[in-house]
């Protein structure tokens, strides 16, 4: 590129699972390339849409999740939110509890006591979907559910005896299996394609900075070639100093794990598959009115592949 092209870019939330954000960071890939990816701290999660609406931020990733109630509940006007990038691909989180004999079927969670993710509403929006294309009663389900415990509170819950089943994902997975008592019971990967986690920019953002925009992604796409080339070691060395909580070994198990599951795409394209059963999962939830529709909410890099 000829010249420095300028984004200012909202963390979401902090999250292994979010780790392609970081190496994109710690790899220095856009400087690279020329251009100015200018990073603003983490806040809530989905905390920078307004901002992104408003045209003070440029862009953030998060869950299509919030791409589709924008689109659900405000009229066109030009504002509409918009995904590219696909990033995360598969559900990263997973059902936990006590080892017992027999295989686990979801089917158990009648007679169980579970908790769901308070932080954040797509998790259970998406097992939820899983629950009722089994033919389970999801209300009954629902109504029995432990609610606004954090994520650290379920397993605290778990060792107490109060909780059965709790929803997590990584690191806290991994450290919960540390305790030879416990296993995972059901993974959301294994449901398969599910559009976790893009990019998101607003219309109006898009056609002001779709030059640089189109960049960044194909530098996604450098990315993940290069990602899914490595040994977690290797990536756990690049992204440590974004969770100096943990230590290199808690780091590197977490990350296996989602390698092994291929939770981070392999292209920045976006899978309408992906994409639909999220809609799918967000609806049947509740969550928007109608199931949204892909050509609606993508930018033109990926309506050629519809």
């Amino acid at each position: 590129m000829s010249s420095v092209m300028t984004l200012t870019l909202a963390e979401n939330f902090r999250a292994i699972f979010y780790t392609p954000f970081y190496l994109l960071k710690a790899l220095g890939l856009a400087e690279q390339a020329g251009l100015d990816l200018r990073w603003l701290p983490p806040g809530s999660p989905g905390g920078a849409i307004d901002a992104i609406k408003s045209g003070t931020v440029d862009l953030t990733w998060g869950g299509p999740m919030r791409v589709m109630k924008d689109h659900d509940t405000t009229p066109s006007n030009g504002q509409s939110l918009l995904c590219f990038g696909e990033v995360v691909s598969r559900d990263p989180f997973f059902l936990l509890g006590k080892k017992s004999p027999g295989r686990f079927e979801l089917g158990q969670l009648r007679q169980l006591r579970l908790a769901q993710v308070s932080e954040v509403p797509t998790p259970w929006l998406c097992l939820q979907a899983d629950l009722r294309d089994l033919g389970l009663n999801v209300s009954e389900i629902e109504d029995a559910l432990t609610r606004g415990l954090s994520m650290p509170e379920q397993i605290q819950a778990l060792k107490a005896g109060t909780l059965d089943v709790a929803q997590l994902f990584e690191p806290l997975a991994s450290a919960l299996l540390t305790d030879p008592d416990y296993q995972i019971l059901y993974a959301g990967h294994t449901r398969g394609p599910t559009v976790y986690t893009t990019f998101i920019c607003s219309r109006d953002g898009w056609e002001k900075n779709h030059l640089a925009l189109t960049a960044l992604r194909d530098i996604l796409g450098t990315l993940q070639t290069w990602l899914h080339a490595q040994t977690p070691a290797t990536i756990a060395a690049h992204v440590q100093h974004f969770f100096p909580e943990l230590s290199a070994q808690q780091l590197e198990q977490a990350l296996a794990r989602y390698l092994h599951h291929d939770i981070w795409s392999k292209s920045p394209e976006m899978s309408k598959a992906g994409f639909d059963r999220l809609s799918y999962s967000l609806h049947s939830g509740r969550f928007i009115r109608a199931q949204i529709e892909f050509a609606s909410c993508i930018t033109p890099l990926d309506t050629l592949n519809i």
